[in-house]
């Protein structure tokens, strides 16, 4: 399968909400609705604006089948070198497993590089052991126990 990479774009935006949604973990956490929340537009435009945060979507022709998010992290740590963090990983579920993930994973991890980051990092949720899998192929390595804290909306 041929594929670009780009930016998304807005109107990638009801395509990548779909995407997030469509999946056992996706299902309880997203809502994909015509007209989408607004929640998801402010947080687009948020995305887009900060030079350190790229949305990224695999095109197949005309068509998204695929799309993450990559923060490049400034740090103090390793002797101030930067990081990368790979966040919100989905491909269409009509092109799952012909290697748009990978291809979608090494073109970010490419990008990181460029960026002059030290490391690549990302989380997977426990309940997706294949996704771990995934991911030890390209590489990476379950080197640290991941935490995190859920804060109630005010």
């Amino acid at each position: 399968m041929t594929l670009t990479f780009r930016a998304a774009s807005r109107k990638d935006l009801e395509c990548i909400v779909r995407m997030l949604a469509d999946d056992p973990l996706g299902a309880t956490r997203e809502r994909y609705s015509v007209p989408l929340l607004r929640s998801y537009v402010r947080a687009f435009d948020a995305v887009r604006k900060d030079r350190n945060n790229a949305l990224i979507v695999a095109c197949h022709g005309r068509d998204v089948v695929g799309v993450l998010q990559l923060t490049v992290i400034p740090s103090l740590t390793y002797k101030g070198a930067s990081r990368a963090l790979i966040e919100g990983v989905r491909v269409d579920a009509a092109v799952r497993r012909e290697g748009v993930g990978r291809a979608l994973l090494e073109h970010a991890i490419e990008r990181a590089r460029k960026r002059g980051c030290l490391m690549v990092q990302l989380t997977t949720d426990k309940a997706r052991p294949a996704a771990k899998k995934f991911y030890e192929s390209l590489g990476f390595v379950a080197s640290h126990e991941g935490m995190k804290l859920r804060l109630d909306r005010a």
